[in-house]
């Protein structure tokens, strides 16, 4: 039994541990290490509370933790005991995603898949809403294994995520500079859009101008926004930036740039009802690929959301660093 307290004190100097973490990972520690094995018993919650100066409510509070986990299992009036070794099989995660579209679905079920069966998942979605963000991991905070987010670039964002230790965050989609050690997946969106835009600068230039629709409110990153403006004066094309495309505008000669999956199919209805030909009379480009934009052809530009989720779920089983800011690719097709 001293040996379960020694793991959770070698945790004391972990500043962002609180002590019921540092109790229910010093347990797993204990089991790992083979400090314990099932069958063993547990420090009673008076001992507990006098090795560690930890308060009985922060007791009992990690002990039912480790009970709903199946790692320790109580008897009536004989206390706690360690009831299962295999610490992996009882891993909980929880998922917070923006929401669940085409693209983000392919992310979610190669992610769920390298889980496999064994693991806990909790999904959530904040919807870019802050105060949901922040609703949601106060209430997720302390009671999972792992922690996998989409964060929001929000001035209160940073804050937010450093109450999670970093070897239980993993960030994906969107990167947030919490600190050195946090372990992420991300797409870059300034530099990545430009380099898509210049590949396609030659098709572009044998339009009469692009347009690029994005609203000031909407999710969309800004740095594809400063991104578009770079290239326009760079390549000296003619452009501007629309903050929404109303319906039945659309015009022969021109390029239509969306972020917006509403608007990309109003622009294609828009085209048919015309008889304007994508790809000929008008170009169209669209973001984050999806098997509905291949099979109708149309050019879009996307990180790989798919090997993005496996590559996660992978780091989550591994417990292995990963710090991996993943390609944009340009899929062209017919409309661009």
């Amino acid at each position: 039994m001293n040996g379960i307290i020694e793991e959770i004190k070698k945790l004391a100097d972990v500043p962002t541990f609180s002590k019921h973490e540092r109790f229910v990972q010093g347990v797993i520690n204990a089991i790992n290490e083979k400090v314990v094995a099932p069958g063993d018993p547990m420090p009673s919650v008076n001992t507990l509370i006098k090795e560690l100066s930890y308060s009985r409510e922060t007791v009992v509070k990690a002990y039912k933790e480790l009970v709903t986990r199946g790692i320790v299992e109580s008897q009536f009036r004989q206390g706690y005991y360690i009831a299962n070794g295999n610490t992996e099989q009882t891993l909980t995660v929880a998922l917070l995603m923006y929401n669940l579209d085409t693209f983000e679905e392919q992310f979610y079920r190669n992610f769920r898949h390298e889980l496999g069966r064994q693991v806990q998942l909790n999904t959530y979605f904040h919807h870019g809403n802050i105060e949901i963000f922040e609703t949601i991991l106060a209430q997720v905070k302390g009671k999972f294994g792992m922690y996998v987010i989409a964060p929001i670039p929000h001035k209160k964002t940073k804050d937010l995520l450093a109450g999670i230790p970093a070897n239980k965050l993993l960030l994906f989609d969107r990167f947030e500079n919490v600190n050195t050690e946090v372990n992420h997946i991300t797409q870059e969106f300034e530099q990545s859009s430009y380099n898509i835009f210049s590949q396609l600068a030659d098709r572009i230039a044998g339009f009469k101008e692009v347009i690029f629709y994005h609203s000031p409110n909407s999710l969309d990153p800004k740095e594809i926004v400063s991104s578009f403006k770079r290239f326009l004066k760079d390549f000296k094309l003619r452009g501007r930036i629309e903050e929404e495309y109303k319906e039945g505008s659309v015009q022969n000669g021109k390029v239509y740039f969306t972020l917006d999956n509403f608007a990309l199919w109003q622009i294609m209805r828009d085209c048919k009802h015309k008889n304007l030909i994508p790809g000929t009379d008008v170009g169209v480009l669209s973001s984050n690929d999806e098997p509905a934009k291949e099979i109708i052809g149309i050019t879009t530009f996307s990180a790989d959301f798919a090997d993005m989720g496996k590559k996660a779920g992978q780091a989550v089983m591994s417990k292995e660093k990963l710090q991996e800011t993943v390609p944009m690719l340009l899929f062209r097709r017919n409309t661009l």
